[in-house]
């Protein structure tokens, strides 16, 4: 049903992304993690680590990748396990890799732990802020499946994980060079973190809408669950836009150029259209036009900070 009213019984039943489309164990392993999410999130480390004002090394990029790369194959395959239950009952989620036995339990659990000693080795590799911050990062994956059960913000819990990233990737260059955790803490692009966390949260409001009847039918709390669908699509307009202020706010607060500046605003209009078709309802396009965001942002910036750094050494 589009906005205006309070039932979406014919959207509960729509499209996941998580659904097993196809055999093959790669494939279900690959759908157990939605490993083009993971690829799709590395961009915020180098923002971070860019942003942060330190100098990092090609190991070091390689090490940032394995982190984000192991803390995703961690969380995604813990989110499959806490979530099974839920799973299995959702008409909307029952062709998901654990729950059609694509991926036994033992299977996803090994992915967990695969995962979290691939992101702390790379962090222990990387400098000892980053190993001595890693549980934090790695405790805020881990318990977002279990916000839905607690309290109606989930989705800003998310936005947080995805947020960590770009902390993640600060910690990861200023670490050996800081002098103190407050220095390294200092080096944070928060303005990025809080941007990142935003434009997440507001869209997996929007990805939450298609659950509303299921969550309140199970006592499950969301933002649709609590205020109708209407009341969901407004607020995740309202997260948008404070995403957008904050990306245009980080382009004059870390004095960036020409390709920043286009690119945030490529940024903006590529988030001002998933809203348009999330509220015709149309959330898969949505989904689909909400993964092009990472990219733009994320290459944009660290294509001008790159650029800029170049001509900084060309000039002296």
């Amino acid at each position: 049903m589009r906005p205006g009213g309070e039932s979406t019984g014919s959207t509960s039943l729509s499209w996941d992304a998580g659904a097993l489309r196809k055999g093959g164990r790669l494939h279900a392993y690959m759908r157990l993690v939605r490993i083009e999410h993971t690829i799709f999130s590395l961009p915020f480390a180098y923002v971070g680590a860019l942003l942060s004002g330190y100098p990092f090394t090609l190991a070091d990029a390689i090490l940032m990748a394995a982190a984000v790369v192991g803390l995703r194959l961690a969380g995604m395959a813990y989110n499959n396990i806490a979530d099974l239950d839920i799973d299995r009952l959702n008409p909307r989620t029952m062709r998901r890799p654990l729950v059609v036995g694509a991926v036994t339990m033992r299977e996803a659990w090994a992915i967990v732990a695969l995962g979290s000693a691939i992101y702390f080795a790379s962090a222990a590799l990387l400098n000892k802020y980053a190993l001595l911050l890693s549980p934090l990062v790695l405790a805020i994956a881990l318990t977002y499946p279990h916000a839905k059960r607690i309290h109606p913000l989930p989705h800003l819990h998310l936005g947080v994980v995805l947020g960590s990233v770009v902390f993640g990737g600060a910690v990861a260059a200023s670490g050996d060079e800081a002098s103190s955790l407050a220095e390294v803490l200092r080096s944070v692009p928060w303005l990025y973190v809080a941007a990142v966390s935003l434009w997440v949260a507001g869209f997996d409001t929007i990805y939450s809408i298609m659950d509303i009847d299921f969550d309140r039918n199970h006592g499950l709390k969301s933002i649709p669950a609590a205020i109708g669908e209407k009341g969901a699509l407004a607020a995740s307009l309202a997260m948008h836009a404070a995403s957008i202020a904050l990306f245009a706010m980080g382009v004059e607060a870390y004095d960036l150029g020409a390709i920043a500046t286009a690119s945030t605003a490529l940024t903006a209009s590529v988030i001002i259209l998933v809203q348009t078709m999330a509220w015709l309802g149309r959330v898969k396009e949505s989904f689909n036009l909400n993964l092009a965001v990472p990219i733009l942002i994320g290459i944009g910036i660290i294509i001008d900070t790159l650029q800029h750094k170049l001509r900084f050494f060309s000039d002296g």
